[in-house]
């Protein structure tokens, strides 16, 4: 090799030359010298333009073979600082279209390309590249990672170096750099590294293309915010909840830092306030995510007058704010102000909650540190993103109110101060649903000192369940006033729930009660004091569970009735048990029944030892035990415990089965009720009533006659007869003889009625005993229960 300023080096058989940056031979090889004829005397020192110019004007160097076709490739070098030019041979000669392709690349090509060498350092590139406002004199020789600052060098590094060692390219790396363009900062390229070989397959480095994506990818970022937003929030039907959501979606995505101030009122499911917003209306620290919240979750306040965040809800326009540390703005609030300081924000963005020109509340998006600041095109982002959040967030605010007005109507629909038979004593769970629904229970007191125990349970939720709770309620009273039996009451009540489902199928189908089919479940337990005996009938409820006062738990089988409104006319069978005075009885809706009433029910061990326990304190012990973790919905549990009616508070005698009937009958309740202290003006009304009764009895009914008197609180009259035709009131003329006896039990006493038996019927009377008439022991001392 022939050669200046550095001696012989080592080169390969396909080395033609190396210029310096000038286009001076440096090195002017054999294979040179046969190709273009010229020796190295002739060429070394010599700018390569002067030998071509010389050649075409017939000079001393004009035995040169340039009007030959030859084709070369020509490779920067770099040799310690300086930049050579390497001339091969090419074994496979390019065409013209080829090296016109290349040459459209390197000048008009809009994709910056970079050739590296294999230390990565930049060797050469495009005019694309000049385009992105960086220097060529600036780059050429440094490193591509530290040319751009690229934000992980050891990456893009390591990407390079696989791609020079494995020859497989990496496509399309969205990288993280400097912005040369007008304006600077951040930008994202999407770099493709590609290995450059020579034709015998040797590594001459890499060629990087680097196209500026930022924008692009800034929009494809606003728009995945925009879909992640709409994905996950309105999950949930709670404002707070969805509050929550929206600064999880949008945090890191969108801003470092977000905060959602909700007017308080919003929260509470009530309507939101008239645009603009008086300043003294109060907003509620709803939801937050970043680095340090100027005040606590929950935290309810007025928004200071005078800044971004109230001026937004003056006119509900969303503002760009830049965050500077002299802006008068946060001088009115100088805890925002301390919090914005500390997370080193520097750009915000204010956007209102809003939907139909009602302002829910307000929307903080801060960047902070080394994030891009909020350009204009995010502010329409962010009022896109406040506006399905605004819509989620009136969903749920109207879902809270109509949770709420359905709660309120379960809770008076259900009974307050029921009032309680002194034969029993009650205590009931009640675990509410959130939105509402339709369990209940009734404690009705019967004639003859008996009570009914009622509890049952709608299908569904919210207002509809509540609803039809109260209707089912209404109906179970009107038929219990007319003492009619356990299987009786059920059956009319099913035929109420039927009527009421089909007017709910009738409705129009747009109507949300149309596609919700009414189904009701419920369970009457009727308790006589007397005889000590409990009758049972229950329409899709779980068993009912008793305790003894000295025995183990046991399940009280009842036959299963079908679901109230249910498909099918299958009767409802009533089982009588009996049920000693002290016992502990529970009837529960289905979610507790499974939980804690059934034989394998997990909960089910409570209930030993439980014979004396005080009802308030089992309510409790299943309260805490209960699995909180179940599946939501409205729970009843209701317990009552037995007491024996005294014998002495109870008088029963047989009726002759003729005319005297009617005087015998007079006679015995003039001696019990001065034995129980009744006054005489009660006594009197109470001979009369009786008198009636027994006359009706004996001229329409059939022997045998039977006369209870029973003072539980009220005194009650009745006489039983083996005929099963019902009484009935007849409006008599003035000139009638007869037909009065029922009108005048119906002005004198405080009730009356008849319920039917297995073999005839009882027709009986209620009055009202008053305070200090009358004793309980059978003495005509003043008892307690006469007090009552």
């Amino acid at each position: 090799m022939h050669g200046v300023g550095g001696g012989a080096a080592v080169v390969g058989d396909d080395v033609l030359m190396r210029l310096d940056e000038g286009g001076r031979v440096l090195e002017w090889q054999r294979a040179a010298e046969e190709m273009f004829g010229w020796s190295a005397e002739d060429t070394v020192g010599q700018s390569v333009a002067t030998l071509v110019r010389g050649a075409a004007t017939d000079g001393p160097v004009g035995r040169s073979r340039l009007d030959e076709t030859h084709a070369v490739l020509v490779r920067p070098l770099l040799t310690g600082e300086r930049l050579v030019w390497d001339v091969r041979r090419a074994a496979d000669a390019a065409s013209g279209e080829d090296m016109a392709i290349l040459r459209a690349m390197f000048t008009q090509s809009p994709v910056g390309l970079h050739v590296l060498d294999e230390h990565l350092r930049i060797v050469r590139m495009n005019t694309a590249t000049r385009a992105l406002g960086t220097a060529v004199g600036r780059l050429r020789g440094r490193l591509f990672t530290e040319a751009y600052g690229i934000a992980a060098p050891e990456a893009e590094e390591a990407a390079a170096r696989r791609v020079l060692d494995s020859g497989r390219p990496e496509l399309n790396r969205l990288v993280r750099g400097t912005r040369a363009a007008p304006g600077g900062g951040r930008g994202i390229y999407s770099v493709s590294y590609v290995r450059l070989e020579n034709v015998r397959g040797d590594t001459l480095g890499l060629v990087v293309s680097a196209v500026d994506v930022t924008e692009r990818e800034r929009a494809l970022q606003r728009l995945s915010v925009l879909g992640e937003v709409r994905r996950r929030v309105g999950e949930r039907l709670d404002v707070i909840a969805a509050c929550q959501e929206f600064v999880d979606a949008v945090v890191p995505a969108f801003a470092g830092i977000a905060v959602v101030e909700v007017v308080d009122d919003v929260v509470r499911g009530e309507a939101p306030p008239l645009v603009p917003v008086d300043r003294d209306v109060p907003l509620r620290r709803a939801a937050f995510s970043g680095r340090m919240s100027a005040h606590p979750l929950g935290d309810v306040r007025h928004l200071p007058y005078g800044t971004p965040f109230s001026r937004v809800l003056s006119d509900l326009r969303p503002r760009l704010v830049s965050v500077e540390e002299d802006s008068l703005w946060l001088t009115a609030d100088p805890a925002r102000a301390d919090a914005i300081k500390q997370s080193a924000a520097h750009s915000l963005i204010v956007a209102p909650l809003e939907l139909r020109g009602e302002a829910f509340g307000v929307v903080s998006f801060y960047r902070h540190e080394d994030e891009d600041p909020f350009e204009q095109d995010d502010v329409a982002l962010a009022a896109d993103l406040c506006g399905h959040a605004a819509l989620c967030i009136d969903n749920a605010r109207r879902y809270a109110r109509e949770r709420a007005i359905a709660a309120t109507v379960q809770r008076r629909l259900l009974p307050q101060r029921p009032a309680v038979p002194s034969t029993v004593e009650l205590g009931h769970l009640h675990l509410p649903a959130p939105e509402g629904g339709g369990v209940w229970f009734d404690v009705i007191g019967l004639a003859g000192a008996r009570s009914a125990l009622i509890v049952g349970e709608v299908a569904g939720r919210g207002m509809a369940a509540a609803t039809t709770m109260g209707q089912l309620r209404t109906v179970i009273h009107s038929l219990a006033a007319l003492d009619v039996a356990p299987d009786e009451l059920m059956a009319r009540l099913n035929d109420a729930a039927t009527r009421l489902a089909d007017e709910r199928a009738a409705l129009p189908t747009g109507d949300p009660l149309h596609r919700e089919p009414l189904t009701a479940s419920c369970l009457i337990a009727v308790y006589d004091p007397i005889d000590l005996t409990c009758t049972f009938v229950r329409a899709g409820l779980s068993d009912p569970l008793v305790v003894p006062p000295d025995g183990e738990p046991a399940t009280v089988p009842v036959p299963a009735g079908p679901l109230l409104a249910g498909p099918g006319n299958a009767p409802f069978p009533a089982t009588t048990v009996p049920l000693p005075a002290g016992s502990t009885l529970a009837i529960g809706t289905s979610l507790l029944a499974r939980e804690v009433l059934a034989p394998s029910a997990p909960l089910r061990p409570l209930f030993d030892g439980s014979a004396g326990r005080p009802l308030n304190e089992l309510c409790d012990a299943v309260a805490y035990a209960v699995d909180h973790g179940r599946p939501a919905g409205d729970a009843l549990l209701l317990f009552a415990r037995t007491t024996a009616l005294p014998a002495g508070q109870v008088f029963t005698c047989p009726l002759p089965a003729e005319a005297e009937a009617a005087p015998f009958a007079r006679a015995a309740v003039r001696r019990r009720l001065r034995e129980w202290g009744v006054d005489q003006e009660t006594s009197f009304v109470t001979e009369l009533i009786v008198s009636e009764l027994v006359g009706n009895a004996v001229r329409y009914g059939a022997p045998p006659f039977r006369l209870r008197l029973i003072l539980n609180g009220v005194l009650t009259c009745e006489v039983t007869d083996a005929a099963a035709a019902a009484p009935h009131i007849r409006h008599a003329r003035a000139s009638d003889e007869t037909g009065r006896g029922l009108f005048i039990v119906a002005t004198l006493a405080d009730a009356w009625g008849m319920r039917y038996l297995p073999v005839g019927k009882t027709v009986w009377a209620q009055q009202s005993v008053g305070d200090g008439t009358g004793g309980t022991d059978g003495t005509g001392g003043k008892g307690d229960a006469a007090a009552q």
